[in-house]
């Protein structure tokens, strides 16, 4: 689109806006309209609230939990061992995080541990803060991402 079209539409749109917002002035005043019957005002029922504790709680150490680490663990060691794979037949490590720790074994294999660790540290974090769902994501979002990269190291094999 050349820089003379532009103009043109910007132009048209600001003229279309003026025509619509000038005659709305009137709907921008403040008060009840002049024939408006006025409504009788009747106080609500108060709200009742549930403490946080009874909505949802549950130890940390659940099944549930059990099971998110268990399949974020089980992912980081497939990730693991696809990046090693990969780093052993000439491949390069495109995480520069995990990079740093890429030039030995066991420096991957702590990577990969601390990452399963820093998982299970910060969704205790969130149960201890009373975000008991964030808990559960930041296990899902680690199994999304050892998954894409387990799938991604295995697609681009060397």
């Amino acid at each position: 689109m050349t820089s003379r079209r532009s103009f043109e539409l910007f132009g048209c749109s600001i003229a279309l806006l003026l025509v619509i917002c000038v005659p709305s002035r009137h709907l921008l005043a403040q008060g009840p309209l002049p024939d408006a019957p006025v409504p009788s005002v009747e106080p609500a029922p108060p709200v009742q609230f549930t403490p946080q504790s009874e909505i949802r709680e549950h130890k940390f150490w659940d099944r549930e939990n059990w099971a998110w680490f268990a399949a974020s663990a089980a992912l980081s060691g497939a990730d693991f061992a696809v990046t090693r794979a990969n780093l052993q037949s000439g491949g390069r490590e495109l995480n520069p995080v995990v990079r740093v720790f890429g030039r030995s074994t066991p420096g991957l294999a702590v990577n990969f541990a601390g990452e399963t660790a820093g998982v299970i540290g910060l969704s205790y974090f969130f149960h201890k803060t009373g975000h008991h769902r964030l808990e559960r994501v930041a296990s899902m979002a680690n199994i999304g991402a050892s998954a894409g990269a387990v799938s991604y190291g295995l697609a681009h094999r060397r």
